[in-house]
């Protein structure tokens, strides 16, 4: 399905979400680097926009790798790359995040966007993305969640569940990707939830930042220092 997608997955990204999925992964580069020259991967990169903006906001200082599946959206990132201030601090690596092709604690940060969804085992994804932090690594995830009942959440259903679908639909030529992002986010965990898994998978100090009532919501969480 990503590779379908791949070739207007960052037009979608911008047009759905008017253009506010900038600023969230903005929110998830300012959590993750907390250090001078971090080493940073991106867990499910896709068209390389996290990984890449983040090499821009640091001005270069430090390493970010991105990880994907997909052979299209890593293409594609690479050849953002090119063309990107500060490219040459990235890198992209095909591969599975349940099974990062990593040796054990080699990152200070792991930083994913719009992500988790799409994960089909949650709580190996957060074990495996603990085992190649560094103690005192910093766990970031931003992602779409059911907002919380209010007036909100219902124009939220009726644009995100009925109008969304149609017009990703529409500039993709992919309904079916489109319907299927409807649908996960309707179906997906609890931010809570998702909170408690990291808190299982061993993290400490999880914190829950949530935007539009909810609809996006933000997880940072630390590795404790005497897990090695």
């Amino acid at each position: 399905m990503f590779d379908r997608i791949a070739g207007r997955y960052d037009l979608l990204n911008r047009l759905i979400s008017f253009r506010l999925d900038g600023y969230w992964r903005t929110q998830a580069i300012r959590a993750a680097v907390t250090i001078p020259n971090p080493c940073i991967l991106d867990i499910g990169t896709g068209t390389g926009d996290l990984a890449l903006n983040a090499a821009k906001q640091t001005c270069g200082d430090g390493r970010f790798i991105g990880l994907d599946f997909s052979f299209a959206m890593l293409r594609l990132a690479q050849d953002k790359r090119a063309k990107a201030a500060h490219g040459s601090t990235a890198a992209f690596v095909m591969g599975s995040a349940m099974f990062a092709p990593f040796k054990n604690a080699v990152f200070n940060a792991a930083m994913a966007a719009f992500v988790l969804r799409n994960v089909s085992d949650l709580p190996l994804l957060f074990t495996e993305s603990l085992r190649v932090l560094k103690p005192g690594g910093k766990f970031v995830s931003v992602d779409m969640f059911p907002p919380s009942a209010s007036w909100f959440a219902q124009l939220y259903s009726i644009y995100f569940y009925t109008l969304m679908p149609r017009i990703g639909g529409f500039v993709s030529r992919d309904r079916k990707a489109y319907q299927y992002l409807s649908d996960s986010v309707r179906q997906f965990h609890s931010p809570e939830t998702i909170s408690q898994f990291l808190q299982t998978a061993g993290f400490e100090q999880v914190r829950l930042r949530k935007f539009l009532s909810g609809a996006v919501c933000m997880h940072v969480a630390t590795k404790p220092l005497a897990n090695f």
